[in-house]
């Protein structure tokens, strides 16, 4: 009986609040963030494109690279669109199921980036440290294991995480302080005992950023210590620059998730917690392409080459 009340009693639907507390801002925020998602879908499949026809781009860097791409298109597109459109409609619900669904391939695509990371970390290591063996060392078959590895795991601990959320009943409240289904802003409306969720959360996330920390950093310890060991400054420029990219989308990234997760969310830090997710969720996934692009030289002469072509063939056109 009390399983009967409980069921009937259990939401259907949420509602994200979004930025609603800024009416004003909805039209600048809707075409902003429409901009970024632009740039970011045509920035990311660009990347895709230009390593996929470019011969020289066809090595195991490059290869992880294009994976990188691809995830910043796919975690982009599960919360931007949504961000959009309760930008511009008074109907902001979205469906238990669908709330469940976009956590969960937002959270695996999180876990799986934050793993792609470690993975280039580790490419960068054998390719400075071991460049004569680097081809064998990078195989094939190695990569595209390394990156099978890491889209199963994501899916693994974003099914663990989806599955946790999916276990607690939800009465009273429907509205979720957040313009998207995030873990701590779905159990804030929990009415049964959180704990189980709370603790496979903090062991989840602290195992991942724990263990993908510690490869960047073991790999780019060795990393600095053959570079100091150089004679020549020009293997010393060619080492610091096909880091520098990586390092710095490191950088962002994890800087980024630790001030994310390491804040209280008390009332007055949700406004806070939702610009950083901002951040994390719309800016990085653009910020990436141009990362790698404006530092790699590769890439910008085969965006240079293919510019050219075009031009020279719409000259010939209309000639």
């Amino acid at each position: 009986m009390v399983h009967e009340v409980r069921n009937q009693s259990s939401v259907a639907t949420f509602i994200l609040s979004g930025f609603s507390e800024f009416p004003h801002l909805q039209a600048p925020l809707f075409l902003l963030f429409l901009s970024i998602y632009t740039v970011t879908l045509v920035g990311n499949l660009g990347i895709i494109v230009i390593i996929r026809i470019n011969p020289k781009l066809q090595t195991p860097m490059y290869f992880f690279l294009s994976h990188l791409s691809f995830l910043d298109i796919c975690y982009s597109s599960v919360f931007t669109p949504k961000l959009l459109e309760i930008l511009v409609v008074e109907d902001r619900k979205i469906s238990f199921n669908g709330c469940m669904t976009q956590f969960f391939f937002g959270c695996a695509c999180v876990i799986t980036e934050m793993f792609m990371l470690a993975v280039m970390a580790y490419d960068r290591f054998v390719a400075v440290c071991n460049p004569l063996l680097y081809t064998v060392a990078m195989s094939h078959k190695l990569c595209a294991l390394l990156v099978a590895g890491t889209y199963m795991w994501g899916g693994f601990c974003s099914a663990t995480l989806t599955y946790s959320l999916v276990k607690q009943f939800y009465c009273g409240s429907n509205i979720i302080n957040h313009f998207g289904c995030e873990y701590s802003a779905i159990l804030s409306l929990s009415c049964s005992d959180p704990s189980f969720s709370q603790m496979a959360c903090f062991i989840i996330s602290t195992f991942n950023e724990a263990c993908s920390l510690l490869i960047i950093m073991a790999s780019y310890v060795f990393i600095v210590a053959t570079v100091i060991r150089m004679p020549s400054k020009g293997g010393l420029h060619k080492a610091f620059s096909t880091c520098t990219s990586h390092l710095t989308a490191i950088s962002i990234f994890h800087g980024i998730i630790l001030l994310l997760y390491c804040m209280p969310h008390s009332k007055s830090s949700w406004l806070l917690v939702k610009v950083e997710t901002v951040l994390f969720t719309v800016m990085i996934p653009m910020l990436n392409p141009l990362i790698y692009s404006l530092r790699n030289k590769d890439v910008k002469e085969t965006v240079k080459r293919l510019i050219h072509t075009k031009l020279h063939s719409f000259h010939i056109k209309f000639r």
